[in-house]
């Protein structure tokens, strides 16, 4: 509730600073006969719409888990995010339309010593609040005010554009404003693209931050019990609702009431660090003696392999099965091939032995 009081409350300082601009842009832009301050003021509408769609967004998203939904609705801040970026096309697209028909007919503009000082402070208005956002944002993990934050400094850029080209037309009356608006609307794109990008890249799934879940495996590697964690799959249900799950290898010959108080206090404890459910599966590791040169050997077999990144999950059964898994490299098409080359070389120096193998994603750093 907190994160979700932050956002909102971030949204609306937004909303009434841009509703302001909006008003003093928009007279001044129509006094001065300036398409740049009047193309500025409706981007600072659309920042205000963007606002509005993140409180709606950030509420929605907040609505308790039901039985359609039981991760909750949190993936509902990435659809808001694709909105606040579709919002920035479309004024992106107007500017440079309206700044096309300004070329092909150009008006004369007529700034003023006031009218430049007012766009003169927007500037430095939109860099506070371009901070304020992305400083908001990256604490709460809002990707919405995120972009909202870069958002607003890209309009602390194209304002400062806009007060270049009004002290040219104000000095020497030299009129670049509709150039200049095809600028600003090239600009806006460029933004629109990269917002669209990241939150669709959300939406689908991205690769889960590397920092992130090496601090999960150090975590869980510290049990002095968990002899390795692998197979680490991190899901984002939303900002703050990631569900994971891992396997931990531990020793063949502890018994289930111990790996039951085990997995217990590893998924307690990565909850209370992380506020991240974790569920855990179990390799049992037997490479002692003859089961040892066996992996010993495996190991020297994949070496050969630079495609396969890494191999865990091993062991061997009493009716002479080696289990083993293969994580590849993403860019590997051949991958059974590949396996079945190594299967083939194990088999070759273990006859009576049978592999089982499977082929792992590389998923997580």
């Amino acid at each position: 509730m907190e994160r979700n009081k932050k956002i909102i409350k971030t949204s609306i300082i937004g909303i009434i600073t841009n509703v302001v601009l909006v008003v003093f842009k928009m007279i001044v832009g129509l006094l001065a006969n300036s398409i740049a301050i009047v193309l500025d003021a409706v981007n600072n509408l659309s920042d205000v719409l963007s606002a509005t769609v993140t409180i709606i967004g950030t509420k929605l998203a907040h609505k308790k888990p039901d039985k359609e939904h039981p991760y909750g609705h949190g993936r509902i801040e990435y659809f808001t995010s694709v909105i606040i970026g579709a919002i920035i096309l479309l004024a992106g697209v107007a500017a440079i339309k309206e700044s096309v028909i300004k070329i092909i007919t150009p008006d004369n503009t007529d700034y003023s010593f006031i009218s430049l000082i007012i766009v003169s402070v927007a500037i430095f208005v939109k860099i506070f609040l371009s901070n304020y956002y992305k400083e908001v944002g990256a604490k709460v993990k809002s990707q919405s005010l995120v972009a909202s934050g870069q958002d607003a400094f890209n309009d602390a850029v194209l304002g400062f554009t806009t007060l270049i080209s009004g002290i040219l037309n104000f000095i020497w009356h030299i009129n670049i404003e509709g150039y200049l608006g095809v600028l600003i609307g090239i600009f806006i794109l460029k933004a629109s693209y990269e917002i669209l990008k990241d939150s669709i890249n959300l939406i689908l799934g991205v690769r889960a931050d590397g920092e992130l879940s090496k601090k999960l495996k150090e975590s869980i590697n510290k049990f002095p019990e968990v002899q390795g964690t692998y197979d680490l799959n991190l899901h984002n249900y939303g900002p703050s609702n990631i569900i994971a799950s891992a396997h931990i290898q531990v020793r063949n010959d502890m018994t289930a009431e111990e790996i039951h108080i085990l997995t217990r206090e590893i998924e307690y404890a990565i909850y209370a660090e992380f506020s991240i459910v974790l569920t855990l599966g179990i390799y049992a590791a037997n490479d002692k003696g003859e089961y040892g040169e066996i992996k010993k050997e495996l190991n020297n077999i994949i070496k050969n392999y630079k495609e396969i990144l890494q191999v865990h999950g091993f062991y061997v059964d009493t009716k002479n099965n080696i289990f083993f898994d293969l994580i590849f490299d993403f860019k590997t098409e051949n991958r059974e091939k590949i396996k079945n080359e190594i299967v083939q070389k194990v088999k070759e120096k273990y006859p009576k032995y049978n592999c089982n193998v499977i082929i792992d994603l590389d998923v997580t750093d």
